[in-house]
């Protein structure tokens, strides 16, 4: 069986500094002094559950007090849902327009390169060869707020004429933040784009003699991503996957070892550059540590940061062959 060698991914450590929450979680049932509050904004937090774990004979369950929340065991974060949001912003609302539309344009782009996406209309998709773990911050530095709307305090009613809520609500807010995260780019998922549905995974349903075509034009925006470099992305109608039994392929393109380095530097970019500003809070990466992984040993920045590679020593691993 022929071996996959050289680098299989490329893992990174990311810190990011901010103020403020940036990733609400939204109104929480919590208590205030022995009395049930439905208007508490919480942000997102770790592990965190309002519920005391006392239960009434009737099977109500006690809501913790606001303020108890230790923000160590339950620390703030930035969901990695948000974080691709925010890494792919220019093109977030592009994929509404997809079903009517040709895929190769989403092919030739970042969003179908590097975000994946899937489309429910044709059930063409690509999976993402970027992993991102949630941002989790380390200060802790959260803080009850008690709010009161400005102007009259007295209670209005509503259009029953009952006593509508009171203008008092609370939120947890948090001063200086600083997050950890981990993540990691998959080779063998960015190198190869099926155009063939015989697994169930092709990024889009070609028509005769379109390959080429499309193979192009991925080709030509990765080379306007760097156009000193001589990227390629080669069609051809049977990649076979290292190491299968029965030697069966799929109709695909396969990006090249420059074309790879091309779109992991700009990945790498994306996450270098990356900020996020809320109404009352922001964040920005402030330092980015690489580890070009060549071992079989998934994320090893993480577990073993004294054996990881800041600059590629090998290829990049090749997972396919034409046949």
């Amino acid at each position: 069986m022929e071996k996959v060698t050289g680098i299989k991914s490329v893992d990174f450590k990311v810190i990011a500094v901010g103020h403020g929450v940036v990733n609400w979680n939204g109104p929480t049932t919590v208590s205030n002094n022995g009395v049930e509050i439905n208007n508490h904004t919480m942000p997102k937090l770790r592990g965190y559950t309002n519920l005391t774990g006392k239960v009434k004979e009737t099977g109500y369950k006690y809501k913790k007090e606001a303020t108890d929340i230790n923000f160590e065991d339950n620390p703030l974060y930035i969901s990695q849902n948000c974080i691709r949001h925010h890494l792919f912003r220019d093109q977030a609302f592009d994929l509404h327009f997809a079903a009517e539309k040709s895929l190769d344009l989403v092919l030739a782009s970042l969003t179908g390169l590097l975000r994946g996406y899937v489309v429910p209309a044709s059930q063409c998709k690509r999976t993402s060869p970027l992993l991102l773990e949630d941002f989790v911050d380390t200060l802790g530095n959260g803080n009850f707020e008690q709010m009161g709307r400005s102007g009259s305090k007295e209670k209005e009613k509503n259009k029953k004429g009952e006593e509508s809520s009171n203008s008092f609500f609370s939120k947890t807010t948090f001063g200086d933040t600083e997050y950890t995260s981990y993540g990691s780019i998959s080779i063998e998922q960015l190198e190869f784009i099926s155009l063939d549905n015989k697994f169930d995974r092709a990024a889009m349903i070609i028509k005769d003699n379109q390959g080429q075509e499309v193979a192009q034009k991925v080709q030509d925006f990765i080379q306007s991503l760097a156009p000193e470099r001589q990227p390629k992305a080669v069609f051809h109608p049977n990649y076979v996957r290292k190491g299968t039994i029965y030697q069966e392929g799929e109709t695909g393109i396969l990006l090249d070892q420059e074309a790879i380095d091309i779109l992991i530097k700009t990945a790498l970019d994306l996450i270098t550059n990356l900020s996020i500003r809320q109404a009352k809070g922001y964040m920005y990466v402030d330092s980015i540590e690489v580890d070009y992984n060549d071992s079989n040993k998934m994320m090893r920045i993480k577990r073993s940061p004294d054996e990881i590679s800041p600059e590629p020593k090998t290829n990049y691993a090749v997972y396919f062959v034409a046949k």
